[in-house]
């Protein structure tokens, strides 16, 4: 695995599409019982080199229940994103995660982390390289329709701040899925793996 992440770590296939250069972002082990795949590092995550260390981040640990310590222990939580560099500004947010990295990256990360209990699908991008065809016309049904995903997936809206009215206007999100995403983090995070 280290080797692996030296050699994500060290990439440059996108260089001449990345405004800021490369500067890939993951936290991965062997270990972790946790995945979350988001979309892409925001700006103020390149700028230092943390995965979700932005507002979208700490809303996210606060939907998950648990703190940085337990959010950043790579042998218990896996962060990896569709693409793993910040691919720059669109007009109306960042743009959409480079293809290549899914391609070059995902499959060898994932032959490397066995022992992953649950896999939470943050936004769009996520849901549909991981969900295929069973995802549903968009994020907002496919989030009301987590339940069918389980035990493997869970899929998300993305939590950034820029969604605030998305929150507000489906209230069932906190009120349903919530509750359950953070029992099955729980759940993940606190059950003994056997081969």
């Amino acid at each position: 695995m280290d080797a692996l992440l030296a050699e994500i770590r060290n990439c440059r296939a996108c260089t001449a599409h990345l405004p800021l250069g490369p500067r890939p972002i993951v936290q991965a082990s062997a270990p972790a019982r946790l995945l979350l795949i988001g979309q892409a590092p925001s700006m103020t995550v390149h700028t230092t080199g943390v995965p979700w260390n932005d507002k979208s981040g700490e809303q996210l640990r606060r939907w998950l229940g648990i703190d940085r310590e337990v959010f950043y222990d790579a042998t218990r939580v896996a962060l990896m994103p569709m693409g793993f560099c910040y691919p720059g500004r669109g007009i109306s947010g960042d743009l959409p995660p480079r293809r290549e990295c899914a391609e070059l990256w995902h499959a060898s990360l994932l032959a490397q982390m066995k022992q992953v209990e649950l896999t939470l699908l943050i936004g769009q991008y996520a849901q549909r390289q991981f969900l295929g065809a069973t995802r549903k016309a968009g994020v907002t049904e496919t989030v009301e329709a987590f339940a069918e995903y389980a035990p493997r997936f869970m899929p998300l809206p993305h939590p950034s701040p820029r969604n605030t009215g998305w929150f507000k206007q489906h209230p069932w999100f906190e009120r349903d899925v919530l509750p359950v995403l953070r029992e099955r983090v729980r759940q993940a995070l606190t059950s003994t793996f056997v081969p």
